[in-house]
């Protein structure tokens, strides 16, 4: 138990301190925990949700499940409690905090996710997890945040901004959902490729919303 509860929280904490670092203004600890803490609570509401799905029946194809029972309600609710909880506190004051709090929260989820599946399936899939799963959702999560600092810190097309911080992390959680769901075999030549274009995605909004000057 002890053990997989630290494989499964490792990389989590390595993924948020490489974030976190990258600040320029280091945020308060005590909101990261908060986001993070909040984060983790919304594995429950989907896991209800989908759950749901399967008592009822609910049959749907590939394409269904990876956008409509996945991707939407798990980035809807990464979006909803960053909106409730975040977009107007008064220490979201620039542009990459929005990436901070949005990888809390989404990493938050992921911990709790991970640490489920490898109690329920085995500590032999921790690597694999923290290198697709764990990291896809902290991926998600800067997207996310960098649309949100976008919208909070420049004076227009601020709803415009806000959309698409729920829009493209749901697009590409749903085509992620939706390579692991068709490809049955050699899966894993068609979703490193999508992680290595979603790690340069990442890792250049993350550059932008550091450099104030160019936002």
């Amino acid at each position: 138990m002890i053990a997989i509860f630290t494989v499964g929280l490792a990389p989590v904490v390595a993924l948020m301190s490489f974030f976190y670092l990258k600040d320029e203004y280091t945020e308060p600890i005590p909101l990261i925990v908060r986001s993070f803490l909040l984060g983790c609570l919304l594995v429950f509401p989907v896991m209800f949700v989908q759950h749901a799905f399967v008592k009822e029946g609910f049959v749907l194809n590939n394409f269904l499940t990876s956008f409509f029972q996945v991707a939407i309600l798990e980035e809807f609710l990464k979006w909803f409690i960053f909106m409730f909880s975040m977009y107007h506190h008064e220490e979201f004051d620039d542009h990459y905090d929005g990436i901070v709090y949005a990888v809390a929260i989404s990493l938050g989820f992921a911990s709790v996710e991970n640490i489920l599946y490898l109690l329920t399936n085995g500590i032999e899939y921790a690597f694999s997890r923290a290198i697709f799963p764990v990291s896809s959702h902290a991926l998600f999560g800067v997207i996310m945040g960098y649309y949100f600092g976008k919208a909070k810190t420049r004076v227009s097309r601020t709803r415009f901004n806000l959309g698409l911080a729920f829009f493209i992390p749901f697009l590409l959680h749903g085509i992620y959902n939706y390579i692991l769901q068709s490809v049955s075999s050699n899966w894993i030549y068609y979703l490193i490729p999508f992680m290595i274009v979603l790690w340069i995605f990442g890792l250049h909004r993350m550059k932008i919303a550091n450099q104030p000057d160019l936002n």
